[in-house]
């Protein structure tokens, strides 16, 4: 059976008991996006330390998914009545066709070549080369799996650089992908915190899937301490509103790895962090920045 999937632009205001008054209405499902995605505008939703958590970004999508005779004007206004807002009349109508939603999801995921000696390789698939390192990794409700230029840059450093023995951080871990990674590499002792409890989960879950030890908990829980190498892979106003506290985690003579950064915005980032930091040339991919720099000092 086919469905319908109807799109439109919804106000942040609106938009959550829209979509609460959408499913009552008859709507078998409704998502939210962030119509600034990948622009300069686009908005993380969970806040980070300094920065309060955004009730909802500044201009929203809405993703409505109706059963196939559903008569998309009246459902529309039915909702529209009921949450109190005027009623949506700009909007796009597809049709969705009956699919195997598991294998057309997983026909998405191919393994990710990293570097020739590291792949991130879905569970199931087999892995193209056995004598590489392969990270175990599905797609998840955690962000990191390999398939964003972010994720790709702060790997491709890992293995670039690790030499074996370092203790590390991973602020933002998602996934824990860089985190296990890292461990995978030859890391010594291995970290990660986001303020996203269900991130921290599936970080655990993964590592153990790895078959990796790496410790992950919310900020509040991390002890005190210095790493020789802290990696920040999040967006760029919390990253530049984090500084103290993520060159504060970096000791004298360690690396700082930040990603997450529209190349744009690289100089002004490297601009709030250069009291504490001397940068490589930034590296690039589909528009996307990785920039590492080393703290000067011996390493104690």
């Amino acid at each position: 059976m086919p469905w319908q999937s109807v799109r439109f632009l919804v106000d942040s205001k609106q938009a959550e008991p829209l979509s609460d008054a959408l499913i009552e209405a008859g709507a078998l499902s409704v998502s939210l996006e962030d119509a600034d995605a990948g622009t300069l505008d686009e908005t993380p939703l969970f806040g980070e330390p300094g920065h309060p958590t955004a009730e909802l970004w500044p201009h929203s999508i809405a993703l409505v998914l109706l059963e196939e005779h559903a008569d998309v004007a009246e459902t529309l206004a039915a909702a529209a009545k009921q949450a109190g807002i005027p009623v949506p009349t700009e909007y796009t109508v597809e049709t969705v066709a009956e699919q195997d939603w598991v294998r057309l999801t997983q026909s998405q995921f191919d393994p990710i070549p990293i570097s020739p000696r590291l792949w991130i390789v879905p569970t199931w698939h087999e892995a193209p080369d056995s004598r590489a390192i392969n990270l175990k990794l599905d797609p998840g409700l955690a962000f990191g799996t390999g398939s964003h230029p972010t994720t790709r840059l702060c790997l491709r450093w890992l293995d670039e650089h690790l030499a074996g023995g370092e203790t590390l951080l991973d602020f933002g871990c998602g996934s824990g992908i860089l985190a296990i990674a890292a461990t995978r590499l030859g890391a010594a002792r291995v970290d990660g915190v986001d303020i996203d409890e269900q991130a921290v989960t599936a970080s655990r879950d993964n590592a153990a899937l790895n078959d990796v030890t790496a410790h992950f908990c919310l900020p509040g829980e991390l002890a005190p301490g210095q790493y020789d190498i802290v990696v920040a892979n999040i967006l760029t106003n919390p990253l530049k509103g984090m500084a103290p506290l993520l060159a504060g985690r970096v000791r004298p003579g360690g690396w700082l790895v930040l990603s997450g950064i529209l190349a744009e915005q690289a100089n002004e980032v490297m601009a709030v962090y250069r009291d504490w930091f001397v940068f490589d040339p930034p590296a690039i991919d589909e528009g996307w920045v990785r920039l590492a720099g080393t703290k000067p000092g011996n390493r104690s």
